[in-house]
């Protein structure tokens, strides 16, 4: 498929929509299928046919539409429509008053600060094509980026387009992207890969789950596009093997892709190439780590190894590699069609674009959202996610996952952006932002993660493997009442020791969510250990407390 020939399947599928009345859009993502929206889709499709409409009314498998708390989710075209916790037996009523007025009761406001304070790029098609059509993203634009790089730029102006974007790599660590393609592109070398880090570990973390599954041809897009602009042609996508949805939808994807030319061999009628595979993870958290991710696809265990040399120079079969995650890729696209200057005005100055979190625990409207860096806690919280339920009160948010920090009350008119977040002790991570409020006991919150990172400890270096295992210990005995003081003092030494000389980013960071709640909840530890008792009712202490003469 040429460029000519892309447009002309674009004009083509927008003037086959014209000829619909209306389009129905059911979100067919994870969340909403576990609440039976593939019944919702299949009552649809049935009812259609009953009512002779299939020339008229098209019923498409979409992606995430944000609000998973309400969901299923329909979408009516070009009504917009939204309709929330649609059943089976609501697909006759819609239909029947298409053209009409809508059924009040089934209707989703959107013009409410959820939907109103975002602003989405990364998330732009989702729940506004169908999830498994190649046509459906063409007609809005999709790949026209790819042709846009592959006929009218250089490989080093995409580099520098990228770069002048200001774009950070939304896995973690937000180092410059830029940066890192053309560090990649400077290596030498014939052979060079690209990997997309699609190996989503955090707990309450679903961002990647969700691009993947509505809108994959984005993300083989800007992987098309970073291995143009870094000299490669083959790629991976490393995706759990949990998320069954996404894998099928990735590998449709990309047969789908080559079988028109936009992946493959001679791409779009030019010499560029680009072949993409998938590989499946076992659900190891540290593979998401890079050094362990690269050995894990190279058929070796999971285990990662010092650097340097980082991958941009040595990485998979010790070839440079190019590794960005599942966000990072699915921005590219609109980089390329609108420019970096574009890009650079969006967010803050040195946290530009948006951002896409998984909004999750005590708030009203859990679900995917995407909001301009240097938007705040607040605003994320109680405009869009509409505040605590049940009238409690706020009492700190996790960002960052097991790597991040629990953020107070105090902090809630930060910005939050890559220095914001450093500075009170948690970082941006991969998306993830879970809510806590008074019922949530801190001292068992940071207990929960230590315990997911000695699990998922690889078991390398010993500060990780014994450390964790340690402060877990110490953190069970504090929850349990049976804790002292001095355990509290070497508590706080264990955490400075695991974080100064673990080997990767595992051990690193895993400290942090039991340092940054000593640092604004310690009185609930002392409560714990002097006091013995829970101030949130949350741990069962095992041991009284002693009698203080009088």
């Amino acid at each position: 498929m040429t460029p000519e020939e892309l447009h002309e399947l674009a004009q083509a599928h927008l003037e086959a929509d014209k000829k619909l009345s209306h389009c129905l859009f059911v979100c067919g993502a994870a969340a909403c299928l576990a609440a039976r929206s593939d019944a919702v889709i299949e009552a649809f499709q049935a009812a259609v046919k009953a009512r002779g409409l299939e020339e008229s009314v098209a019923v498409k498998n979409a992606g995430c539409m944000g609000l998973c708390a309400l969901g299923p989710l329909v979408r009516v075209e070009p009504a917009g429509v939204l309709y929330q916790q649609v059943t089976p037996e609501d697909a006759g009523a819609i239909l029947d008053g298409l053209g009409g007025p809508p059924v009040e009761r089934l209707v989703c406001p959107t013009d409410v600060p959820f939907y109103q304070r975002q602003f989405n790029i990364v998330l732009e098609n989702s729940g506004h094509i169908d999830s498994e059509s190649l046509d459906d993203y063409v007609a809005r634009g999709g790949y026209a980026a790819l042709a846009k790089a592959l006929t009218a730029m250089t490989p080093g102006q995409v580099v520098d387009e990228v770069t002048t974007s200001g774009l950070r790599g939304r896995g973690g660590g937000g180092y410059r992207t830029g940066l890192k393609w053309s560090t990649v592109a400077k290596a030498p070398g014939q052979k060079k890969y690209v990997i997309c880090n699609a190996d989503e570990g955090d707990p309450g973390a679903f961002m990647d789950r969700s691009v993947l599954e509505s809108d994959p041809h984005r993300v083989l897009e800007g992987m098309a596009i970073a291995a143009y602009a870094v000299g490669a042609n083959e790629g991976y996508i490393y995706v759990r093997a949990e998320y069954p949805l996404a894998i099928k939808r990735l590998a449709d994807a990309i047969r789908k892709a080559q079988r028109a030319g936009v992946l493959g061999n001679a791409i779009m009628g030019t010499t560029f190439s680009f072949q993409v595979d998938l590989r499946l993870g076992a659900g190891a958290f540290v593979c998401g780590e890079e050094t362990a991710l690269i050995s894990s696809i190279e058929g070796k265990r999971g285990t990662p190894r010092p650097r340097p040399p980082y991958p941009a120079e040595f990485g998979l079969w010790g070839r440079p590699t190019l590794i960005n995650n599942v966000e990072t890729f699915a921005n590219v696209p609109a980089i390329v069609r609108n420019g970096g200057h574009w890009f650079a005005s969006i967010g803050t100055e040195k946290s530009a674009g948006t951002k896409v979190f998984a909004l999750a625990g005590r708030v009203v409207n859990t679900g995917l959202i995407e909001v301009p860096m240097g938007i705040t806690l607040r605003e994320i919280i109680y405009d869009i996610g509409g505040g605590i339920p049940e009238g409690r009160k706020f009492k700190a948010v996790q960002t960052g996952g097991p790597s991040g920090g629990c953020i107070p009350q105090q902090y809630l008119d930060m910005p939050v952006d890559y220095e914001s977040l450093a500075q009170v002790g948690s970082i941006m991570g991969s998306g993830g932002m879970i809510v806590m409020d008074e019922t949530s006991c801190m001292v068992d919150v940071a207990r929960f993660f230590m315990d997911f990172c000695r699990t998922e400890s690889c078991g390398r270096c010993v500060p990780c493997r014994v450390g964790t295992t340690h402060m877990h210990t110490l953190l069970t005995r504090i929850t349990d009442g049976s804790a002292t003081l001095d355990d509290l003092a070497l508590l706080e030494e264990l955490c400075e020791m695991v974080k100064q000389t673990s080997l990767c980013g595992l051990g690193q960071t895993a400290p942090n969510p039991v340092i940054s709640t000593l640092r604004y909840f310690r009185d609930e530890y002392l409560a714990h250990i002097v006091e013995k008792r829970c101030p949130a009712g949350v741990c069962r202490m095992t041991r009284a407390p002693k009698e203080v003469a009088v």
